[in-house]
């Protein structure tokens, strides 16, 4: 194991959404350190408690040589689904990532199922030294990947309760599986023509709910 080598780790929280922000998160730690991590209890966030994932991120930030994370709005989503899907909007953003942190090797959760295509687009737009392996489900395999999803979900925890306080309304996860969710969007749609900027407008889910209202509106005029 060598003591100087970099390792990054990276992975997002908010993906599948259709309130707030796609957070992307990346971790840096020497090899060296990667036990002290797995000690202290770092796996894949959605396998801990938010208790549990906001203790661990308060903790792992002690181990780790540096992080980041890159926050891209409900709004700017879907502006950028204009012209590039959620795929090629994820990549760019990790290797931002990846180019700012310089690690010797990079671990990537990757969000399609053919994993060397989307390593390829990664070294493609990073151009650096960095060696990356992209994987499904390395949030699970790797310690350093599992640190960045907990760096990731917590801060988009965050930012959901700051859209919570701020309609003061609890809607849920902001997942279209979540029922207290749709009835906010429903809710959202009686008072508003259009969903404000921190509801992907662009997502299904939106979509529909708001073809379903406006047929209800044509049908109140037959």
């Amino acid at each position: 194991m060598d003591k100087n080598k970099l390792v990054l780790g990276i992975d997002e929280a908010g993906r599948g959404a259709v309130i707030g922000p796609l957070v992307v998160g990346g971790a840096v730690a020497y090899e060296s350190d990667l036990p002290k991590l797995k000690a202290l209890g770092v796996k894949d966030s959605k396998l801990l408690t938010p208790e549990k994932r906001e203790r661990l991120y308060a903790e792992l930030k002690k181990i780790l040589k540096d992080y980041v994370t890159i926050h891209i709005s409900a709004n700017d989503i879907d502006e950028m689904r204009e012209r590039d899907n959620l795929n090629v909007i994820e990549a760019k953003k990790m290797a931002e990532i990846i180019k700012a942190m310089g690690a010797d090797v990079a671990y990537v959760d990757a969000p399609q199922v053919s994993t060397g295509k989307f390593k390829d687009y990664l070294l493609a737009l990073a151009k650096n030294h960095t060696e990356i392996i992209a994987e499904n489900k390395a949030d699970v395999k790797y310690v350093i990947v599992g640190a960045a999803s907990i760096i990731a979900k917590v801060e988009r925890d965050w930012e959901i309760e700051k859209i919570k306080r701020a309609v003061g309304v609890d809607f849920g996860v902001g997942y279209p599986h979540d029922e207290k969710t749709i009835k906010f969007l429903k809710s959202l749609l009686e008072k508003h023509e259009e969903f404000p900027d921190y509801v992907r407008s662009s997502w299904i889910t939106a979509d529909a709910l708001k073809k379903d209202r406006n047929q209800k509106k044509l049908d109140e005029y037959d």
